[in-house]
């Protein structure tokens, strides 16, 4: 049987005791694939100018309900679209109280060729509302 999930360079960029380059392998992999697909904005990769996700799209939008449903919805789309070596099951976007901005997204999803249900928490930034002081 083939791996499905397949090998190639790890992300971040990195080197073996050897100083080969390092390499990342099964869920491992998808999990990077993932981080990348959410880190990349469309038209960033010339051969690919359809690849990534439009979540930076909603870096102003704030941390109210409506912008936790639309970054939900395309945490969703993107790599359902995307990443066909995992199953989403549940993306849950969730306000950090400790911190003005940052929201947690909190993908569930499952490796179709294990079977095995595992999570990504991905830390996303927005720019806080905050009001106009009077001077």
């Amino acid at each position: 049987m083939t791996d499905f999930a397949g090998a190639g360079w790890a992300f971040p960029l990195g080197f073996g005791p050897a100083g080969s380059v390092a390499m990342a392998r099964g869920a491992d992999k998808i999990e990077q694939a993932m981080l990348l697909i959410l880190s990349t904005y469309p038209g960033e990769r010339p051969m690919r100018p359809l690849w990534g996700s439009t979540l930076r799209d909603n870096i102003f939008g704030g941390t109210g309900a409506d912008n936790i449903a639309a970054i939900a919805q395309e945490v969703r789309r993107s790599l359902r679209y995307w990443e066909p070596r995992a199953a989403v099951n549940d993306v849950q976007v969730y306000p950090d109280p400790a911190r003005d901005g940052l929201l947690y997204i909190d993908i569930e999803y499952t490796v179709r060729t294990t079977n095995s249900p595992r999570n990504l928490v991905f830390p996303f930034y927005t720019i806080p509302e905050h009001e106009e002081s009077e001077v």
